[in-house]
């Protein structure tokens, strides 16, 4: 057996590579289904367990109503997903390998809440949007400016810096919600602007556009498909761009060209923190409506994934994000149909993703069996 590296490989070969790999994914995992059922003494058919995260995802078996609340959650989590894997884009394009999406989204998140909780009902509407959207934005373009400062002025290694700064807006998250409990001793936040509350629903985006109204999903999913045609042409068109795939790929050579790279490293990273920190005000003006420890929900990890795997192209993470959070609606909802507790949907979610990683091995190297010929 050799194994070399390809050159390249044709679009529609390296798609149908990733497609062979998500069946096999489902054909073992539909097998892993099976033998639990057996050790429970039940029988599950893997192709129920499947409809039943078809389910989950999309509400394809409840009545319309429902079908088109859960499609709209399914659609509305991608593109939060989809945006902080937007923001991670340019830094890993760059070899820069920001772990700190977790952390800048949460700081982000602490900026918007800030306003929302502060001063909401005591600055006109617009201008309340205005100060969270700057908040949420500058707070994790600071986030991701200091790593990017470090590794510039002392080559700091990247990947345990921002691994570490995840942790610092972990405490500075929990810090907020002791401050900002309510009810007091519950040591939670609760849903700021809430039904009932002096200030209904002021800070949530839906509300922006029709008072009292509160479907905010149009707004997330407009507003990350326009992120991600301007990341796409700042990428792909810009001297910007430019001068970020050229450190990526040469640090050496960027600095022959003429290239300031401390300059890019500072500016990029403050761009990747800065859009993860436009995700959190999007977690809390638009999914959560409240600030905690899991505003975040590990969407910063699982970014790092749909990042990678998209090549870090804006408009194919808009796809893998799709297909994760369909996993992740899905398996909920297998846990509560078939009683399988979360780690049984974690087990096959994992196989899934594994398959999907694996099969990058086989779209950048070619296996070739029999004599080499000398």
């Amino acid at each position: 057996m050799h194994i070399s590296k390809r050159d390249g490989i044709p679009v529609w070969k390296a798609w149908m590579i990733r497609l062979i790999a998500i069946l096999m994914a489902l054909v073992i995992a539909g097998l892993v289904i099976m033998m639990i059922g057996d050790m429970r003494g039940v029988s599950l058919n893997p192709i129920k367990v499947y409809v039943s995260m078809a389910d989950g995802a999309f509400g394809t078996s409840s009545s319309w109503l429902i079908s088109k609340m859960r499609s709209w959650i399914t659609i509305r989590d991608c593109m939060i997903l989809t945006c902080i894997a937007i923001g991670l884009a340019p830094a890993f394009k760059m070899r820069f390998w920001n772990i700190g999406a977790e952390g800048q989204m949460l700081v982000g998140a602490i900026g918007a809440a800030f306003f929302m909780i502060n001063f909401a009902g005591k600055i006109p509407q617009p201008l309340l949007f205005l100060c969270m959207v700057l908040a949420a934005i500058l707070a994790g373009g600071l986030w991701g400016f200091i790593p990017g400062f470090f590794k510039a002025k002392w080559n700091t290694n990247e990947t345990l810096f921002t691994l570490m700064m995840n942790y610092i807006a972990i405490q500075l998250t929990s810090f907020s919600v002791a401050k900002w409990e309510y009810p007091p001793g519950s040591n939670s936040v609760g849903t700021i602007n809430g039904a009932g509350k002096p200030n209904t629903y002021i800070g949530w985006i839906g509300n922006m556009f029709k008072e009292g109204y509160d479907d905010d999903y149009m707004f997330v999913v407009a507003i990350v498909l326009v992120l991600a045609v301007l990341m796409y042409i700042y990428l792909r068109y810009t001297k910007q761009g430019y001068e970020i795939a050229v450190v990526g790929e040469s640090e050496n050579t960027a600095r022959y060209s003429g290239i300031r790279v401390p300059s890019v490293y500072m500016r990029t990273m403050a761009i990747s923190g800065a859009v993860c920190g436009f995700a959190g005000f999007l977690a809390v003006a638009a999914v959560s409506r409240t600030i905690s420890i899991d505003t975040a929900g590990g969407r910063g990890f699982t970014a790092i994934i749909v990042a990678w795997l998209a090549k870090m192209n804006p408009f194919v993470m808009i796809g893998i994000s799709l297909l994760l959070t369909f996993m992740s609606k899905g398996a909920i909802q297998i846990a509560s149909d078939f009683g399988l507790n979360e780690y049984v949907s974690q087990i096959i979610t994992g196989i899934i993703l594994f398959f999907i990683l694996g099969c990058e091995f086989f779209l950048n190297y070619r296996i070739r069996f029999g004599k080499q010929k000398q």
